[in-house]
């Protein structure tokens, strides 16, 4: 038992090390962000920093984890995939349940935690979602959400390496969702929770592999794309879909003083929208799955 303390109070030191060297890493490519760009969008000030984020994961997905997750999708059977997904989606509603509690949202959290004890029991271990079969409906929360409903503001759009979109806001959410990750925290040996940490970051870009595609061939500026969908999905999740107006959207209701001589531009098809929901549900590349694949921690 002492030795089990040891390698759990080890890991956790190395975590700490791990984040706050991000921190410092980030917080020096703020700095110099700053100096360097030039970005129009207020809501974005660190744009040259987060355009460089943005290149540096897309290269990363496109070279290692976008051909890892074709092949897992290839070679895997489509029941096995949905028994994965479930799997680790039903694990997710802990803590889904925490965070609604903490919104004042009583009922929906008690649905979270009813959730996972009938796929856990039911489901055989939560690979099926007999919950949402029943009517439970599975819901969205995490940490930074909680921060959002108890009124912190979102602060400066950042792209982090490995997570991706974010913000002040929902990155100080993340890194406590990352520490409370039941996951992470409990699965073992760390064979076994490195290997499942890694799956769960396959089968997560595997369901994105259709959507990014649609976004590849929609968006002229994907970065400008992404960063507008994140930060107009993560208002409306906050809000449970009935975000107030802002005063830029006021003036969007306003009708024109006269009509411009231009066509206007089209407006993006339900499905690029859609796709943009499904890539901003997960990072841009799973961190703790790239930490798992090469960590030798024993």
């Amino acid at each position: 038992m002492t030795g089990t303390r040891a390698t759990a109070g080890g890991g956790l030191r190395q975590r700490v090390r791990a984040v706050v060297c991000a921190l410092a890493f980030i917080s020096l490519a703020l700095v110099s962000g700053c100096a360097t760009t030039n970005g129009s969008d207020p809501r974005d000030p660190f744009e040259g920093f987060n355009r460089a984020m943005y290149s540096f994961n897309d290269g990363l997905d496109t070279v290692v984890v976008k051909p890892v997750s074709s092949a897992y999708k290839t070679i895997t059977p489509d029941p096995v995939r949905t028994w994965v997904r479930n799997f680790f989606a039903n694990i997710e509603d802990v803590f889904i349940g925490v965070n609604n509690m903490l919104q004042g949202k009583f009922v929906d959290g008690w649905t979270d935690w009813v959730r996972f004890a009938f796929n856990s029991v039911l489901g055989v271990g939560g690979i099926n979602d007999v919950a949402s079969e029943m009517g439970l409906e599975k819901h969205n929360e995490d940490f930074g959400q909680t921060f959002g409903r108890w009124g912190v503001g979102s602060g400066p759009y950042l792209v982090l390496p490995l997570f991706g979109p974010s913000s002040v806001r929902d990155f100080a959410g993340l890194w406590i969702d990352w520490t409370v990750d039941p996951l992470w925290q409990y699965a073992r040996p760390i064979d076994v929770r490195n290997s499942l940490t890694f799956l769960r970051g396959v089968s997560r870009r595997t369901d994105l592999l259709d959507a990014s595609r649609i976004l590849e061939e929609a968006a002229l500026d994907k970065y400008v794309f992404q960063r507008d969908a994140y930060l107009q999905r993560r208002r409306a999740l906050v809000h449970d879909g009935n975000p107030p107006r802002d005063a830029s959207s006021r003036l969007r209701e306003e009708p024109a003083a006269e009509p411009r001589a231009e066509a206007p531009l089209p407006e993006p098809g339900t499905a690029r929208l859609q796709a943009a929901d499904l890539v901003l549900e997960a990072p841009a590349v799973e961190p703790a799955a790239v930490a798992a694949a090469g960590q030798s921690e024993r």
